[in-house]
């Protein structure tokens, strides 16, 4: 076709680019103990819809987001605010990758669910997190 322009896959030097490359590594987390008021004030203070849970030897052992949070207040009857900690309503069925999975297969998992953020493990442990944000950044400096 005329004028048409085929572009190639870019990659970084070494084949596709990964996670490692642009992940956070630097993760407000959540301890599973904390009262759920106060996991809500931290979300808030930290600028995050959600945050990874980790048990104290820095397994991940959930997600708190804030639909999970919207829950509290439809539990409240005659206008008492329920109490619960964050184990009590983050989930538990969470999808986290490998700091060496690419980039593409990333952006699937993105395109096939309801998250905004995927939790990085390496040898059982959060080792960061890599967001929709992420990988568009990586799409804008690669074009």
């Amino acid at each position: 076709m005329a004028g048409s322009k085929t572009r190639m896959p870019w990659t970084l030097a070494g084949g596709l680019p990964t996670v490692r490359t642009s992940m956070d590594r630097r993760v407000p987390v959540l301890r599973p103990d904390v009262d759920l008021l106060d996991a809500i004030g931290f979300l808030l203070r930290h600028h995050v819809t959600g945050a990874p849970v980790v048990d104290d030897q820095g397994h991940l052992v959930g997600m708190l987001t804030e639909k999970d949070c919207l829950k509290l207040i439809t539990m409240g009857a005659d206008h008492d605010l329920p109490q619960g900690t964050v184990k009590d309503f983050m989930s538990t069925e969470i999808t986290a990758i490998s700091p060496d999975t690419d980039l593409y297969f990333a952006a699937g998992l993105f395109l096939k669910s309801e998250f905004r953020r995927l939790p990085v493990v390496e040898d059982g442990k959060l080792v960061g997190a890599i967001t929709r944000l992420d990988i568009l950044r990586v799409i804008r400096a690669n074009l």
